[in-house]
This record gives C-alpha cells, sequence and structure tokens, in this order.
C-alpha cells in the first residue's frame, strides 16, 4: 500500500496543481464565452511540439518546448489583440477553424514523425500517471509565478470577464487589449505545459467541466475557484486511483468522471429546486 502511494504522489501532486491553475482560468473561459478555446491552444501547442520533433530535436528538449511556445503564443496574441475588433466572424468560429487547422496539419505531418501515431495518442489522452517529481516541481514553480501576475492584475481581468455579461468595457480598447494579451499568454504557457502532462482532452475537460458544474451553484468568483479546484482534485485523484487498480487510461477514466460529475450535480440542484418548489 505504502509503494503505491509513493508512486502515485507525484500524479496527485500534478493532478491537484493541473485542477488549481485550469479551475481558474476556466472561470474566465466561461464567463467569456470562449469555450472551446482551450483545446484550439492545446492543438496548436501540440503541433508546435510536433513541428519541433520534425526539426530533430529530442521531445523532452528545451528547444521542442519553444517550438511549442512561439506557435501558441503567435495564435493566441492574435486572438487577443484581434477580439475587441467588429467581425463578421465570430470568435467560436475562429476558435474552431484554428482548432481544425491545427488538427488537420498535425494528421500531415504525423507520418513524417517516427512514432508519430504514438505521439498523437499521448498528446490526446496524455499519460498523467507517468508524471515525473521534476516536472511537478516545474509546473508549481511556473504557475506560483503566473499566479502571482493574476492577483496583482485580477481586478482588471475580471472586470473584462464581467464585461461579457454586462456588455461594457471597464477600460479603453487598447488597455482592455493590453490586459487581454497578457491574461491569453499567461494562459497559452500553462496550456503548453499541461498539454504534454495531462493531454489534449483531460485539459480541456479540467478547464470547462469543474467549473460548469459549480457555476450550477454560486456566481461568486472566489466560491466558484475554490469548487471548481475541488471538483477537479477530487475526480483527478479517484480517476487516477482507478486508472492504476484496474490497468486503464488514466486520461479517459478522469475525463469520465468530471463529465459525468457535471451531469449528476445538475440532477442535484434540479432535484434541489424541485423540493424548494413543492
Amino acid at each position: 500500500m505504502l509503494d503505491n502511494l509513493i508512486f502515485l504522489s507525484a500524479p496527485i501532486a500534478g493532478s491537484i496543481l493541473l485542477a488549481g491553475i485550469l479551475g481558474y482560468f476556466g472561470n474566465h473561459i466561461l464567463s467569456r464565452g470562449i469555450i472551446f478555446i482551450d483545446i484550439a491552444v492545446a492543438q496548436i501547442a501540440a503541433l508546435g511540439t510536433m513541428i519541433g520533433l520534425l526539426l530533430g530535436f529530442a521531445e523532452d528538449s528545451v528547444s521542442v518546448e519553444i517550438s511549442s511556445y512561439v506557435f501558441t503564443l503567435i495564435v493566441i496574441s492574435f486572438f487577443a489583440l484581434t477580439k475587441f475588433q467588429k467581425q463578421k466572424i465570430s470568435q467560436e468560429a475562429i476558435i474552431g477553424i484554428i482548432y481544425c487547422l491545427g488538427l488537420g496539419l498535425a494528421l500531415l505531418l504525423v507520418e513524417k514523425i517516427p512514432g508519430g501515431s504514438n505521439y498523437i495518442t499521448k498528446t490526446i489522452t496524455g499519460n498523467i500517471l507517468w508524471v515525473t517529481w521534476k516536472q511537478v516541481i516545474y509546473c508549481a514553480l511556473l504557475f506560483a509565478l503566473i499566479g502571482i501576475i493574476h492577483i496583482y492584475f485580477r481586478k482588471q481581468f475580471k472586470g473584462i470577464s464581467d464585461s461579457n455579461r454586462n456588455g461594457s468595457l471597464p477600460f479603453s480598447i487598447q488597455k482592455t487589449r493590453m490586459f487581454e494579451l497578457v491574461f491569453y499568454i499567461t494562459f497559452g504557457i500553462v496550456i503548453v505545459k499541461a498539454v504534454p502532462i495531462a493531454g489534449i482532452f483531460l485539459v480541456f475537460i479540467l478547464l470547462v467541466a469543474p467549473t460548469a458544474a459549480i457555476t450550477l451553484f454560486t456566481s461568486n468568483w472566489k466560491k466558484r475557484f475554490i469548487g471548481s479546484w475541488v471538483i477537479g482534485v477530487v475526480g483527478s485523484v479517484l480517476g487516477i486511483y482507478i486508472s492504476y487498480v484496474f490497468n486503464i487510461s488514466n486520461g479517459p477514466a478522469i475525463v469520465c468522471l468530471l463529465g459525468i460529475s457535471v451531469f449528476i450535480l445538475a440532477f442535484v440542484k434540479l432535484f434541489r429546486k424541485q423540493t424548494l418548489k413543492s
């Protein structure tokens, strides 16, 4: 039992970190109504990694990571700087096109990479069960730095997210774009670090599902953040344990648990509402 706990300690610590940082960003993403930006950015990050591999760099090398950052930050900066321009094409449509483009290019390049099909599978499903303490500590330091930035600009980021509901920007267009650029660059950095550990689908579900579930019960920002973090941690740790015990894929196990939890909590909310009416 002790050996199992020692082996699972790094994956559990990694899931706690990812649930926290993605739960925080999830609150902003859902408030802004750009639900699928995460999966699009994650796909672009994976594409950047594939291009680094094609250039001959090792998968875990700094060069491959830089390649992933470059592609991600170009796309995310374009999105942030053009968001508040009058557009005939909706932001969600642009996000969808970016995702399809990134996936299409990845599928074209996969045949040129040795073991490319395995890499695609790993990118989609992830393998958090094999995360190392080195990765966990590195992510913890990076996420802490990003957390400091977001604490410092918390009023600005929250004001912009809330503006999507009330319809009025809290700042001038120039200032709003500047704050948006900082927000999306930090978001892109988190996605680049999260995808190799958790995979595209798990990163997406951690961003959306816990926040969607807790939003059913409260609109308070602080409570939503804490609640989404708790839901994400419980679902991730339980999924890791189930995948380890039954020798099944950890990513899909966590995704299914978190997805089901949203519907369970939705039924709980509906039942409570009906009970109060009666």
